[in-house]
This record gives C-alpha cells, structure tokens and sequence, in this order.
C-alpha cells in the first residue's frame, strides 16, 4: 500500500502481552516493549496453535498432529511436554500461568493479554462498517488494521492443518480490507493515485474478480475508458483460462456501464443481480434464437423440400415431418 500510505500500527495499550500471528509468531512484552520469538520451528508451531485455539483444550493426538504430522516421533507425547515446558519458560510475566496442562491435553489462557488478530478484526470490521458513510475515516481504520501485518500471517508456522487453515482465513481477511480500503479511496475521489497499486493486486491474484473491478472504476473515472474495458479483457482471458468460467456478474455490470459510458460507475460493490431476472432474460433470448431459427428454416424450405443431412438437416426434416 505505498500509494495510499498505511497509518502506523496503533501501539499495545499499557503493559500487557500482545500475541502476534499476522507475520512471524512472536510475543511481544508490554513490560518491556521487546518482541519474544521462540527459536525453533516446531516451538513456533506449537504457540501459534495455542494462541489460535486459545482458552479452549487442545488434546495431545491433534498438538502431536501439527508438530510432526503423520510421522510422529516414538515417544510424541514426552516430547510434546518438553516443548510446552520450554514455552512456560519463554512466556513473560511470570505471575500468570499462560499453559494450563489437563488431563488429556492443554489450554493457553491469554488473561489480559491480546493478539494482534483480535486488534486487525476489529479496526477491519470498523473501517468496512465506515466505508459507505465515512470513507475517509474508513481509511484510516482500515490503514491501521492493514498496518499490523509484518509478512504472511503465521509465516514460519504453517505446517500443520490448524495453522495452515487459519494463515488461509487470516489472509482472505486480508485481501477483503483491501478491497474496503480501495473502495473508500474511490468514494474520496482518489482515482489516479490507486491504479498502480490496483494493477499489482490483480497481478498478484489474478482471480480475484473484485480487484479488476475495483480497477477498472480507478481507470474510467481517470478518463481511460479504453483501459478500463482491456482490464475486464483480461480478467475474463485469465478466467476462462484457468477456472473455464466467464467473469461473474458483478464485473460484467462494471464493463456494460462503462461501455454504454455510465457517467459515475458505483464505487461501491454492484447491486447484487436477480436470479430471476437474470432466468427471464436468459429466457427471453432463448425465445428469441427459436424465432430466429425457425424463420431460418422457413427461408430453406421454401427454396425446396431436400431432406438434408447434419445438424440443420435434422431440424428441417423435423420441420416437414411435422407438417
């Protein structure tokens, strides 16, 4: 987000422990503003599954499932309680008992501490709430939440299915606060300054229908219509390409306005289509493509009943059997 320039990361608030998984897992210590990151790889595993499932009982078979997989070492759950021992001697503020050990496996309980995902969902879900409204508050809210990434979330953890499916929500979240924030941008007319940052996005994730619409109203409201409809070109060539489906209707309301040169394209998402709308146009050209097949084979008929062969033939031949 160079264009726009991202605000800085809203500080932790007091002295308490923030976890933090949207970049490498680290722990930061309010006490003494330094970061925490656990040297191994399988001890950053281990506390960013903690954290995700935090406050609630995680059994032994699924911590020993995201350490090592299907091939567990012999003595799995000793070596499970080595690294959970290693990790109470890491984690601050010795006073609170973060790692609660059960029968049957174990609990992190986070206390007063926060993560820097409880922080990023919040000021996100503000600033799409602002969006409408408010869209230059929005982008500030959004800008801080976006702000707090340092990497891919979770980025040296994603091994195991609980880590790997929560960098995977976390990062959907991502891309849909930047979809907000560069809504917003448009709403406060910031056509021009987006559009570089737009066409990276659709660079980056070339199947994400949302970022070429979002680019194709940068470009049309900039006065490059032309360049707004090859945006849409290359979205569906993309499309087709690699999924074998068309543009979805949302992208094929933004070219048809800007074709038909719509003065102001919504900067918002479009209206949702109609199903049954979209059914009775459908309809209505399937209507059509019978009437015209018909007077087509009118037409052939009466320049001499031949039964013919192929396609056409059948259906002149279905035709003259009917009459």
């Amino acid at each position: 987000m160079s264009v726009l320039g991202l605000a800085a990361p809203a500080p932790v608030r007091g002295r308490s422990t923030e976890f933090r998984l949207l970049g490498p897992v680290v722990v930061h210590n309010g006490a003494t503003g330094s970061g925490i990151a656990p040297s191994g790889a399988k001890q950053r595993a281990l506390l960013a599954t903690l954290v995700i499932h935090a406050g609630e009982r995680l059994p032994v078979d699924r911590l020993v499932e995201e350490l090592w997989g299907d091939r567990p070492p012999a003595n799995a759950p000793n070596a499970l309680q080595a690294h959970v021992a290693r990790l109470r001697r890491l984690l601050p503020a010795p006073g609170h008992a973060w790692i609660s050990t059960l029968p049957t496996g174990y609990l992190l309980a986070l206390g007063h501490a926060s993560t820097d995902v409880e922080r990023f969902t919040r000021l996100s879900r503000q600033g799409r709430a602002a969006v409408p409204d408010d869209p230059r508050y929005a982008i500030e809210l959004l800008g801080q939440a976006l702000s707090l990434w340092q990497g891919l979330a979770l980025q040296d953890s994603r091994h195991g299915p609980i880590c790997t499916a929560e960098a995977d929500r976390l990062e959907e979240q991502r891309l849909s606060a930047l979809e907000s924030l560069y809504e917003a941008s448009l709403n406060c007319g910031r056509y021009a300054e987006i559009t570089c940052d737009l066409e990276r996005l659709t660079s980056d994730h070339p199947l994400r229908e949302r970022f070429y619409d979002l680019l194709m109203t940068a470009l049309y409201r900039s006065g490059r219509q032309a360049e707004a409809l090859g945006v849409y070109e290359r979205a569906r060539r993309h499309l087709v390409t690699l999924l074998g489906v068309e543009p979805g209707p949302a992208l094929r309301c933004r070219m048809e306005a800007i074709l038909h040169h719509s003065p102001t394209p919504a900067a918002g998402r479009p209206r949702p289509v109609d199903p049954a709308a979209e059914m009775a146009l459908l309809q209505t050209r399937i209507d059509q493509l019978v009437r015209d097949q018909r007077a087509l084979l009118r037409r052939v008929q009466e320049a001499g009943e031949v039964r013919q062969p192929g396609y056409l033939g059948s259906l002149l031949n279905f035709e003259a059997d009917q009459k």
